[in-house]
């Protein structure tokens, strides 16, 4: 929203606009001069009530679905809303100690804790609650490298998870079976536990300074196999509760072609790099709202989302609420973002 309108529009139409949003939000139908004037708070006739709502219906903030059924915000108003009049609440103590009860590592391995993260910000919400993650931050249980061929090496990385990834090295015949076994043995007891980032941390620092032969060469191996041949980023893990949540929503249960869609959508983790993109250049909370909202292309549907991040401030997912653009604003977006400051607290 231009900063321009902002400034344009005086505090008596920024207070009814503010009131006529708030109605919507609590309701889901449109308000009149009427419901306005019976919230409270105003000097003024209904018919000076009506004469704002109309200007501010020409500045496309609102619209009328029915000829005298009152008026709705449009797209724009509601970023307008969002943007510049939106007052945040606070998440109660219950809330927040549910949070982190919830996402407590004790137990749980690193999907799990993402997993429960999506049906706590669900359940606290009301609406369907989204988790997306890079693979690359599943924990390392063993690794090994094989000879294939006179040039070639084969990484072989199993994770903590059952997953098993292969990763093919050139090395023109550089090293033997003894330093590969070796290396292969050093390396997993270096690593176990660890996930790529950390193991990226790890070469940095910690290996940089070994002397002997074996940590050298293993160095190099890393380097090759899992530093400058990173993971896939394009099939995250993506955890998903709560969509049955949104079909409540009376605008969004006419629609029901699109929701399967968006749920299709999900399966196919489609447009998810996009996401953990956007979290990235964030610097909090993001509000994407109906057409405007990049993965959910859907003029009922918003979604706010928050980067999560590990120790060293290095973003590691998103986390957020899915619902209609009539979501509780001033509570889901602290509650996206205290559960993100959590998630990164107790990943690493």
């Amino acid at each position: 929203m231009a900063d321009n309108l902002y400034t344009e529009l005086n505090d008596r139409s920024k207070l009814i606009f503010k009131k006529l949003v708030e109605s919507y939000l609590k309701t889901g139908f449109p308000a009149g001069s009427e419901t306005i004037m019976r919230m409270g708070g105003l000097n003024l006739s209904s018919a000076s009530i009506r004469s704002i709502l109309s200007d501010l219906q020409k500045e496309g903030l609102l619209f009328a679905p029915h000829r005298s059924a009152g008026r709705m915000p449009t797209e724009k108003g509601m970023r307008f809303f969002v943007d510049g009049l939106l007052e945040f609440g606070r998440i109660s103590k219950t809330d927040k100690e549910n949070i982190k009860q919830q996402c407590s590592t004790k137990g749980k391995s690193y999907e799990e804790v993402l997993d429960v993260a999506s049906k706590a910000i669900s359940g606290l919400s009301n609406y369907a609650g989204i988790v997306i993650a890079p693979k690359f931050q599943k924990n390392l249980k063993h690794l090994e490298f094989i000879r294939l061929n006179d040039t070639q090496l084969m990484l072989i990385l199993a994770y903590e998870n059952g997953e098993v990834e292969n990763r093919i090295i050139e090395d023109n015949g550089k090293y033997n079976n003894s330093l590969l076994i070796q290396a292969s043995n050093y390396l997993t007891s270096k690593f176990t536990n660890k996930n790529i980032s950390q193991i990226k941390r790890l070469i940095q620092s910690e290996i940089k300074k070994s002397q002997s032969q074996l940590e050298v060469i293993s160095t190099k191996l890393v380097q090759q196999g899992i530093i400058e041949n990173p993971p896939d980023v394009k099939n995250p893990y993506i955890f998903l509760h709560g969509q049955s949540n949104l079909l409540k929503d009376e605008i969004i249960s006419k629609d029901l072609d699109q929701i399967r869609n968006l749920f299709d959508d999900i399966e196919r983790k489609s447009s998810f790099v996009e996401i953990l993109e956007n979290a990235g250049k964030a610097k909090g909370v993001q509000i994407f709202i109906g057409s405007k909202n990049f993965l959910f292309k859907h003029s009922g549907l918003s979604m706010v989302m928050a980067p999560y991040k590990n120790n060293n401030q290095e973003i590691i997912g998103a986390i957020g609420v899915v619902g209609p653009t009539r979501l509780n604003y001033s509570k889901i977006v602290p509650l996206v973002d205290y559960t993100s400051k959590i998630i990164g607290k107790v990943i690493e």
